[in-house]
């Protein structure tokens, strides 16, 4: 009692909000993840449950390339109201957040470790930044240290909390596989960018798409194409009954495991009842 004492005056004076597992505000997308954390600590001005959310990993050590390639990805995602998560770290992901500052898109960086500290420090401005528009976000209470265990972890936040991960640049061994592993094991899409031949940096990307781990991504568009999104403003008005559901709503309303859920859909796929769409999404026939 007393250290959660001692938490809820250091959250009041840092304007920090925690989000209980039952709170509607508590990502819907990340709900659905049988190991979701049952607390989440938030700084900033965020909305988890926007239409589209997109969590972009990679390389630590991003090459120009891959500094490229993200900035045409979140240029082109722009026109989606999408919110981009990724995990604050040096390369790829501190390139997404500020890419994201840049062109005002909403952000959040998930961290390893408790909101009164940031690693690594000089991302801090950059951290800053992002609480005018999206944020900060950890599982961690104050005082909890930037040990390497706590990172794997972190990554299955940045897994599940979105509709899909993209990969732009990885080495075979690194945190960006695991998140896309992790992203693999909660049934999201995963989208990779192909890489240049003999370059460490593509390696780990290469591999995910060889074994089919990884959609590829040849051009930023493929991946609201393979996810059916429409650009903001194109939508049209429909009927109620025709609109497309997504899996992860459909295994809240229905309380039912994500594995079970899919074998009834493909059930009810094959017999006619139901039509499958992009971006893991089911329609009425």
């Amino acid at each position: 009692m007393k250290k959660a004492e001692k938490e809820l005056v250091f959250i009041e004076k840092q304007e920090i909000e925690p989000i209980f597992y039952t709170d509607s505000r508590y990502p819907k997308r990340l709900k659905t993840c049988n190991d979701s954390p049952v607390l989440l600590y938030t700084k900033g001005n965020m909305d988890l449950n926007p239409p589209h959310v997109i969590s972009i990993v990679g390389a630590r050590n991003a090459t120009d390339y891959g500094k490229q390639l993200c900035r045409a990805l979140i240029e082109e995602l722009q026109q989606y109201n999408v919110l981009i998560v990724s995990g604050l770290a040096l390369g790829i992901d501190v390139a997404a957040h500020k890419e994201c500052l840049r062109l005002n898109m909403p952000t959040v960086g998930v961290l390893g470790h408790g909101l009164d500290r940031l690693y690594p420090s000089q991302n801090r401005v950059t951290a800053d930044k992002m609480l005018e528009n999206g944020g900060l976000l950890s599982e961690y209470p104050s005082g909890t240290v930037p040990d390497r265990e706590n990172f794997p972890q972190r990554n299955r936040i940045v897994a599940g909390i979105a509709d899909a991960a993209v990969v732009v640049e990885a080495g075979i061994k690194g945190g960006a596989l695991i998140t896309a592993e992790i992203a693999n094991s909660y049934n999201k899409d995963v989208f990779a960018f192909p890489g240049r031949l003999g370059d460490d940096c593509s390696e780990g990307c290469n591999f995910l798409i060889r074994h089919n781990k990884a959609a590829l991504l040849t051009c930023v568009a493929d991946l609201a194409f393979s996810l059916g999104w429409e650009k903001t403003g194109d939508a049209k008005p429909i009927e109620q009954f025709s609109l497309p559901v997504a899996i992860d709503d459909l295994t809240i309303k229905a309380n039912m495991p994500m594995s079970a859920l899919a074998m009834n859909l493909l059930n009810m796929e094959m017999q006619g009842y139901i039509r499958s769409l992009p971006g893991k999404t089911y329609k009425v026939s």
